[in-house]
């Protein structure tokens, strides 16, 4: 195990030198790189909006509003069907998703069917990449009444392409701001994320974004050059407008438009069935293609443009007149451009309200405050760590300090290279990482240690440490990545971010706890031939100790009964302290631009807006000032005018350093969200633990889950903390450190079931419990020690995130010692009788206090 290879020994270095290039630049400013080569300036961390300042919007698009844009499209197709069949009709009405009309003459009710049938056809969702949905079906409704209905297949097909074409017309608003690196995603079925980094101003973006783009088809003027327009004076009824190309292409227009993009009901990627080349086929409603029918009919041989916001996409000749609402659009396109072209098309509109659900803007300054406190309190919790193992370990504390500082080069090497965004809560995992790093190099010391005292040579405990460890280690940090995927999973946002930074970090751990810390052990034995364990080991102070645990565990179940209990009754009773991801609402930060914050004039300001229930409050320094707004009646648009009139209000005298804006469709989707997660991370724990181990260990575990969930619960509760979307990440990483916890004491007990054959349960338990007690002491308190510097120099806003995390870990060590081990008992965990050599029992009465694990 200590023995590398050369090639082993270049491997690992090799990666150690990637990490350390690659994760460099973050050390230098954005000024400083600019000289640097793409490649590695480019390998730089993203930061959050709340590091460097932004804004994140959530937009929703509506589907009532799309089912009423295509009920009266409909509509008025089946009008236009009926007039061109010269068939007569009463009674004709759309309401929810059914359009219903009624023959007048029953002689032309199968005319009258045969006439609406092309309605009812499939109508393909592209070409290129093939299939068809079918948007409409009719059904008789007796006494000459038709009925059409809208099929729910066909909604959702076109919100799918409403959020799309929104996306292109969100995207090139926020272009329009000419800030860098926006981010413009999808979210779900009827969501987009908008998140633009620097803004200062969202009313700007959220403005620009409720702004509908225009798209029109018009002719292009060929009585005219266009150069004698630009150098004279265009026709009055003309104007100049440019290419999307580059350079710019002038073209001469007409203003008046042909038809305008309110007629365009679709447009698609396809190929011409003769030539089989790319082109564009669009369609127009009943309306649209009247006007246009009209038009081409006219001005066969001539040019006409299709004009977006001002921008010629494209300028085709009408070859012959266009009729029947659709036409096709051809130019030597790709397929890629075809396919953008089509999307330009579609984007010229929003098809679909756009309602902001969820709004958080950070300042600038707040950002630039927040990267300071995370900083510092990452270094005073390495600085503590590090001197914590050295003064515990010496000379290994040494080695895993170096394991730790490389560690952590590789942590912000994958988090450059995977294109991670560093948020706050991301500092925190970074932070809890480094208190969690040194428990892989605390289960080696320990293993080490057992096999010395053991009597057993030097190099062979060396070697024994580290392979029997492996198992425990693995098995430890699994339970804790599985909490880690479940949060990336279900989380979103800086929720996010902390689970990409806690599961690479449980990587990185393994990576370097069991090859460079055995490396570098596998150095210092060739070179120094050590007979002994080096001095400066202070951990001796756990062995012999014999503490007998189960002896009390009746009273500790009692206790912790009356414990729990009482904070489910506070639950029931009295409630979480919900914030605003769960019941809606906003909350602001704002700071006095001169001198103290007066709250009695905010709140005074603030009451005289019919807001209904505002609270403010001091918040970090005496001139910050914490607001918070209550969920508004009126949904997602009242929350944006509360904001907005609260502005109004406060912008005079007061910065607004950070705005969060939750929607009550938001609130209702994290709630479901939330309660999914703690589920699913408990029943994924559940089903790993019953694979490595028994039934009865799972069951152990997941009571233990359930004592530290109550627990943390009744925490909220009865301090009245604000329980919000950070609040479930810290109730998930606390179940993951302690099953982290308790899988290392499981690991042991179930070691010692299989050593001591017939010895009872509960002293198994007590000599297990003995022996994991130092690791179990010394990984709580590196954590600790980790999480007191983020809860003391990490700022406001994590502040009762880590409060939680530290009472968090105080019990998770409580559950895995006195809930998750005696549990075993009460399951009638027995070990199998055999014929085993009983002098391994004889001598159980000894080693209870043997440092091991």
């Amino acid at each position: 195990m200590l023995h590398f290879s050369r090639w082993k020994t270049v491997f690992i270095w090799l990666i150690v030198l990637i990490s350390a290039v690659i994760a460099s630049p973050n050390l230098f400013t954005d000024k400083q790189l600019e000289g640097m080569p793409n490649w590695y300036k480019h390998n730089k961390v993203t930061l959050g909006l709340d590091l460097q300042g932004g804004s994140y919007i959530m937009l929703k698009v509506e589907r009532s509003d799309i089912v009423k844009e295509r009920l009266e499209t409909i509509v008025g197709d089946v009008r236009a069907q009926l007039r061109d069949a010269n068939i007569r009709y009463s009674g004709l009405a759309g309401n929810g998703q059914q359009i219903q009309v009624r023959i007048t003459d029953p002689a032309q009710y199968e005319a009258a069917k045969n006439a609406l049938k092309d309605l009812t056809l499939p109508v393909s969702v592209g070409t290129l990449t093939g299939g068809s949905v079918q948007e409409v079906t009719m059904s008789d409704g007796g006494d000459n009444l038709l009925r059409l209905n809208l099929t729910d297949a066909g909604i959702d097909y076109r919100l799918s392409s409403a959020v799309a074409q929104s996306i292109e017309v969100v995207r090139r608003r926020v272009d329009e701001l000419g800030t860098t690196e926006p981010l413009i995603v999808r979210q779900g079925n009827d969501r987009i994320i908008v998140q633009v980094p620097g803004l200062q101003d969202p009313q700007r973006l959220k403005s620009l974004l409720n702004q509908t783009a225009k798209l029109s088809f018009r002719m292009v003027d060929t009585s005219m050059p266009v150069q004698e327009a630009l150098n004279g004076r265009p026709p009055a009824t003309d104007e100049i407008l440019y290419s999307q190309d580059d350079p710019p292409v002038p073209y001469l227009v007409e203003r008046r438009a042909l038809v305008s993009g309110d007629n365009l009901v679709d447009a698609q990627a396809s190929f011409n069935q003769q030539t089989n080349e790319p082109v564009v086929t669009f369609r127009f409603d009943s309306r649209g293609a009247q006007r246009f029918a009209q038009a081409t009919q006219q001005n066969v041989g001539k040019p006409f443009a299709i004009v977006l916001d001002n921008q010629v996409i494209s300028a085709p000749v009408i070859r012959e007149p266009i009729v029947g609402g659709s036409g096709q659009i051809s130019g030597n396109f790709t397929v890629q451009g075809a396919n953008d072209l089509a999307v330009l098309l579609r984007a010229g509109a929003l098809p679909a309200t756009l309602t902001v659900v969820e709004e958080r803007t950070v300042g600038p300054s707040l950002g630039s405050d927040s990267i300071h406190a995370g900083l510092t309190a990452s270094a005073i919790g390495a600085i503590g760590v590090v001197l914590f193992m050295f003064i515990f370990y010496g000379f290994f504390g040494l080695l895993a300090n170096i394991a730790l500082v490389v560690n952590i080069v590789m942590l912000l090497a994958i988090l450059s290279i995977i294109g991670s965004t560093l948020t706050l809560p991301g500092i925190a995992g970074i932070v809890l990482t480094i208190g969690m790093a040194v428990d892989s190099n605390v289960l080696i010391y320990e293993r080490i240690r057992e096999e010395v005292k053991a009597g057993k040579p030097l190099i062979s405990s060396l070697e024994n440490g580290f392979t029997r460890a492996f198992a425990t280690i693995i098995d430890a940090n699994l339970t804790t990545f599985i909490v880690a995927c479940v949060l990336f999973y279900m989380g979103t946002g800086p929720v996010k971010g902390f689970a990409v930074t806690l599961a690479v970090g449980i990587v990185t751990t393994v990576f370097t706890a069991y090859t460079l810390t055995a490396w570098l052990f596998g150095v210092w034995v060739r070179r120094s031939r050590p007979k002994h364990l080096p001095k400066g080991i202070r951990t001796g102070m756990f062995d012999g100790k014999d503490i007998p645990f189960m002896k009390y565990r009746r009273i500790v179940f009692g206790i912790t009964g009356v414990i729990m209990l009482t904070c489910l009754g506070g639950f029931m009773t009295k409630g979480l302290n919900l914030g605003i991801d769960f019941q809606g609402g906003s909350i602001i930060e704002v700071q006095s631009k001169s001198g103290p914050a007066d709250i009695a004039d905010i709140r005074e300001r603030l009451s005289q807006l019919n807001l209904g229930e505002i609270q403010a409050q001091s918040f970090g320094s005496p001139d910050d000032v914490l607001i918070r707004i209550q969920a508004q009646e009126g949904g997602e648009n009242a929350e944006q005018s509360a904001i907005t009139m609260i502005r109004g209000e406060l912008q005079d005298k007061y910065d607004f350093r950070r705005v969060e804006v939750v929607g009550p469709a938001v609130s209702g989707d994290l709630t479901v969200t939330s309660t999914i997660g703690i589920a699913l991370a408990m029943i994924a724990i559940m089903i790993y633990i019953w694979f490595r181990f028994e039934w009865q260990f799972a069951l152990g575990a997941i009571i233990s889950m359930v004592h530290d969930v109550v627990f943390t619960i009744g925490l909220f509760v009865f301090l009245g903390i604000e329980f919000n979307l950070t609040s479930i990440a810290a109730i998930l990483t606390i179940i993951g450190y302690s099953l982290n916890d308790t899988v290392v004491i499981y690991d042991r007990i179930r070691e010692n079931l299989r050593r001591y054959k017939k010895m009872p349960l509960s002293m198994i338990i007590d000599v297990s419990l003995n022996q994991t007690l130092s690791r179990t002491i010394l990984t709580g308190l590196t954590v600790m020690l980790a999480l007191l510097s983020l809860y003391l120099f990490g700022g406001e806003v994590i502040r009762s995130f880590t409060f939680a995390m530290l009472f968090g870990v105080g019990i998770g060590v409580f559950s895995s010692i006195y809930i998750a081990a005696p549990v075993l008992i009460a399951f009638n965990l027995r070990p199998t009788s055999t014929d085993a050599d009983d002098k391994d029992d004889q001598k159980a009465n000894s080693i209870s206090g043997r440092p091991a694990v």
